[in-house]
Order: structure tokens, then sequence, then C-alpha cells
């Protein structure tokens, strides 16, 4: 065969590899670079179960920012414990609510103080992208826009980040997703209990009503 027809070989050849990868299924640019939920749990989220003080009810829900730790009460002295990305030192809350609504990839829309801060922000993140803040769950807190949610930066969790929302990682609020009831009691509290495996933790402990709060106060994480 002769040379110039042996590179034309070479060159279709190569040509064909290309096309061929145009066509094979990747993964969203995201999931290049971190585990965005989707159903599978991958490493270690550091989700456990840990003993817990009985005098809160089965189903019942503590998020401690002092642990920034959530914790579901799966049965009478015990809890699932997840860790949290939790509100930043000017974004302080707490109180105590209830879950009234529970969304499946919910949507995202920035709010127009979002867009005047980061004009670049998209106006509208449809559930499931893996770039969408909300992440894959959410659950709704009161008349408040505060939401349990999943989150597309899993590096942020255990950070104090958010503008007042509870962040959790993809694989946790999957788990968390289904076990809460709409109803069910959201203890929310600086107060920390420690709670290892093993470990009593400490008594419950009231805190102020939800303070009012500003449709711009929702996480601007995309």
């Amino acid at each position: 065969m002769k040379l110039r027809e042996l590179a034309r070989v070479y060159a279709f050849a190569a040509g064909l590899t290309v096309v061929s990868a145009l066509f094979q299924p990747v993964p969203a640019a995201a999931q290049l670079f971190w585990d965005w939920g989707g159903g599978n749990v991958v490493g270690d989220s550091g989700r456990e179960v840990v003993r817990f003080n009985p005098a809160f009810a089965p189903g019942q829900i503590i998020v401690s920012f002092g642990d920034r730790r959530l914790y579901f009460i799966s049965r009478t002295g015990e809890a699932i414990s997840y860790p949290i990305a939790i509100p930043r030192d000017e974004d302080r809350w707490e109180g105590e609510t209830t879950v009234t609504n529970k969304r499946i990839n919910p949507s995202w829309t920035p709010t127009p103080a979002m867009m005047a801060e980061n004009p670049r922000l998209p106006r509208w993140v449809p559930g499931g992208h893996p770039m969408n803040p909300l992440g894959v769950r959410a659950l709704y807190l009161g008349s408040s826009a505060y939401r349990i949610h999943g989150t597309d930066a899993p590096w942020t969790i255990g950070t104090a980040v958010s503008k007042g929302c509870i962040r959790m990682y993809n694989q946790d609020v999957l788990d968390l997703y289904p076990r809460v009831t709409i109803g069910a009691k959201v203890l929310v509290t600086w107060q920390q209990f420690g709670a290892q495996p093993g470990f009593a933790s400490t008594r419950p402990r009231s805190g102020p009503p939800l303070r009012p709060m500003d449709p711009s106060d929702l996480p601007q994480r995309f």
C-alpha cells in the first residue's frame, strides 16, 4: 500500500473514532467533578445512627446549627444523624416549625435581588439539573422560605454558607425524604447535642419563633 493511501486509511479511522465518541452518552459536566445524587450513594456521607434523648418523638427533626447536623428521630431514644451546611452568621435564626411541603427535583428561580447581585445567574433551573442549588429533594418549613434541601455544591456541607436554608448531601436528602411526613415537627436550634454512637444527648430546648423572612433570603449558590 502506498504511503499516501495508508495515510488516508489512518485519517478515516481517526475520523470514525471522533464521530463515535460524539454520539456516546456522557455525564453532565457537573457530574464529572462531584456526585449530585441520581439515586446512588457515592462515598461516605457521614450519615450515622446515634442514641438520642427519648424526650423527642419519632418522626421529629432536630436541626442543630451548633453541631452542624440534622437529627431525624427514627424511634424513641434513637436518631439518624446527617451532616449539613448551615446559615452564615448574619443569617442566624432558630425556632420551631413543621414540614408543610415536599418536592422531588424542585426547580429553582433566583429572586430579583439575586439577579441584581449576579446578573449572570440563569432565570430558571429545571428540577433534576446537576447544577440546581436545591439538589434532588426539598422539604419546606412552615410558611417561610426556609428549606431543608440537597445541593449542587457538596463541598459546602459542614460549613456556614447559606442564607438560612439547611443544605444536605444529595444522597442524604434522598435517604431523609421518604422518612419525613407532611406536618412533621422541626426544631431548629443553635444548641449543641454532640450526639455520637452510644451518646445520650441533652434535653430538648424550645427556641424563639421563626423571624419574618424577606423573599430574597433564598440560597444564592448556583
